[in-house]
């Protein structure tokens, strides 16, 4: 995450194009990536990649069929639907490339192929995971191209490697099946469950698979190219469905009505602002006893990718408000706050994969949150920079490094497109008043 894997990616994938090596590349990703993210990239590196055109196939079939049909470079499409893909275009497959965006997705696949000792035909046999399998149908008949997308796939474990990397050569460098990889590299221990067995690497089972598919696997360390002395940001922007960005829009007429000719406190502004914030975040109060109700799901959806690419490390997320954190919970009922027995504790220790904490209460005073993670979440945005840095310095680079952890810290800024929201974030960077922010971000709304 933030290490720029797709804006590397197309980069190849326009020399692929432009030398004719590739007509057509199917991006598989988690929901909001493949909608958003590759779509995005090509459009804030215009100047560079502007002449590729990208089709998104999400959404009912009629919008699948006509994303697919529509010839474009690359057609996006989310991992649920890959049964359907396979099902319906596997013998006429149109893609003579794919890119697998989060390819520890793949790690589910239990099939090898098999060939008849006198036809020499070839089929593919065993179970596994319904989606990987549906597309290992199509992977060493149909595609010409394979490229794996990750974070950092050990994080999911050893085991977790032998399905994606079937996918790039056929079970050579592995093991033909994931009994033979399992056999050769882990052993069977006794659970927490004494009745049940699980494995365990070997003491020279990293070593060797690294070496064995060191081949085919890039490395992109980003400790080599950032200064792990500042906090690296990830923003991900996610987009207001239609019913809530027209409720967002009301009200934000409203508010640059209220304010037009105006010189507003930076209380004020930002109290008057909040309703706006909800919106963006995804609920809204509609009273003054707190009850709430819900406008989008868009940041949880963003909030899951995030979890699935952190692959095991834990994550800080931070909230502002209470209908964040509710519906937070409700999403990852695992989640813990700091007002939870043990939670701290836990987290430190790498036993709770999600500490939910609002800014205020993250500042002085809280201390061992670095030993938990060095990624941290802001699932919505508010005006406060002083809560905002002391929150981020809980885990920051220098705890980091008087704790012996060399490691960047990312801080990850889940940010609804074209909402004061990216005015809050204008001012967390530039510190200029919050009354003036406010203003940029409802300019377009102001009477003319």
């Amino acid at each position: 995450m933030g290490s720029g894997k797709t804006a590397a990616t197309l980069e190849a994938l326009a020399t692929l194009l432009l030398f004719g090596v590739v007509r057509r590349i199917l991006v598989i990703g988690p929901k909001r990536v493949a909608r958003d993210t590759w779509r995005d990239a090509i459009r804030s590196f215009g100047q560079s990649f502007g002449w590729m055109t990208i089709a998104v196939a999400i959404g009912d079939e009629k919008k699948r069929r006509a994303a697919i049909q529509a010839g474009c470079h690359i057609t996006a499409i989310n991992f649920d639907n890959l049964d359907w893909l396979v099902d319906n275009y596997g013998p006429d497959w149109p893609f003579d490339m794919v890119v697998v965006d989060e390819s520890t997705k793949l790690r589910g696949l239990r099939v090898s192929i098999q060939t008849h000792k006198k036809s020499g035909k070839k089929w593919l046999a065993g179970q596994g995971a319904s989606r990987a399998k549906a597309l290992a149908r199509v992977a060493h008949t149909r595609v010409q191209r394979w490229v794996n997308l990750t974070g950092t796939p050990a994080l999911a474990g050893l085991e977790a490697l032998w399905g994606p990397t079937w996918f790039l050569d056929a079970g050579h460098r592995l093991g033909n099946s994931f009994t033979a990889f399992s056999h050769r590299w882990f052993r069977s221990v006794p659970g927490s469950d004494p009745q049940k067995q699980v494995i365990e690497p070997m003491p020279f089972a990293e070593e060797q698979i690294r070496n064995a598919i060191r081949d085919i696997t890039l490395v992109v360390d980003i400790k080599d190219y950032v200064d792990v002395g500042e906090p690296q940001e990830n923003v991900i922007y996610v987009d207001l469905p239609a019913p809530a960005q027209r409720q967002y829009d009301e009200m934000a007429r409203e508010l640059a009505t209220e304010i037009d000719g105006q010189v507003i406190e930076a209380f004020s502004a930002g109290t008057k602002s909040q309703k706006l914030l909800q919106i963006a975040s995804g609920a809204a109060y509609t009273d003054d006893q707190g009850a709430w109700a819900l406008v989008h799901d868009e940041k949880i959806e963003a909030l899951k990718s995030v979890v699935e690419e952190a692959l095991g490390m834990p994550l800080l997320v931070f909230y502002h408000f209470k209908s964040d954190l509710a519906r937070i919970r409700k999403a990852f009922p695992k989640a813990r706050t700091l007002d939870d027995k043990g939670a701290k504790e836990d987290f430190e220790s790498g036993h709770l994969q999600m500490l939910v904490v609002h800014p205020a209460s993250a500042g002085h005073g809280v201390d061992g949150l670095q030993h938990g993670t060095s990624q941290c979440v802001f699932f919505s945005t508010n005006w406060s920079a002083e809560n905002d840095a002391q929150a981020i310095e809980r885990i920051g680079p220098t705890r980091q490094m008087q704790s012996g952890y060399d490691r960047p810290v990312t801080v990850h800024r889940i940010v609804a497109r074209d909402t004061v929201e990216e005015s809050a974030m204008y001012r967390l960077r530039s510190r200029v008043s919050v009354d003036e922010a406010l203003r940029q971000g409802l300019k377009k709304y102001r009477k003319t």
